[in-house]
């Protein structure tokens, strides 16, 4: 059972800059596709951005695009989420997942519903 845990959340103001990391407890996650999901106040948990096993495929939501960038460091069993021009709207219950299913090495799935080990969440809150 991998799991994962997530760091790096915080209260932020708008256009400002947080990192988000996420340790898996496995070598086997560089064999898993990951990414990052959020759940904003009062909404349903929605895609943010998602990496291929081998970093070559990123995936953005469209409201992250241009401000946010996912990144893994396999060797470290580590995922990042590097969060610039914060808005309040980014305000959420950020979680990392891991899809255990062994994809392309290029391919990563955006729904929550194809990804099979979660960490607890870190909250990001972005003040006006």
């Amino acid at each position: 059972q991998v799991q994962l845990v997530e760091s790096g959340g915080g209260l932020v103001q708008a256009g400002g800059s947080l990192r988000l990391s996420c340790a898996a407890s496995e070598h086997t996650i560089s064999l898993y596709a990951m990414g990052w999901f959020r759940r904003p106040p009062g909404k349903e948990r929605e895609f943010v951005a998602t990496i291929s096993r081998s970093g070559d495929g990123t995936y953005y939501a469209d409201s992250v695009k241009g401000r946010f960038t996912i990144s893994r460091d396999n060797p470290k069993n580590t995922m990042y989420l590097q969060m610039n021009s914060l808005k309040p709207e980014d305000t959420a219950v950020y979680y990392c997942a891991a899809d255990k299913e062994i994809r392309p090495s290029y391919s990563a799935s955006i729904n929550s519903y194809d990804y099979d080990y979660w960490g607890q969440g870190t909250q990001v809150t972005v003040s006006s």
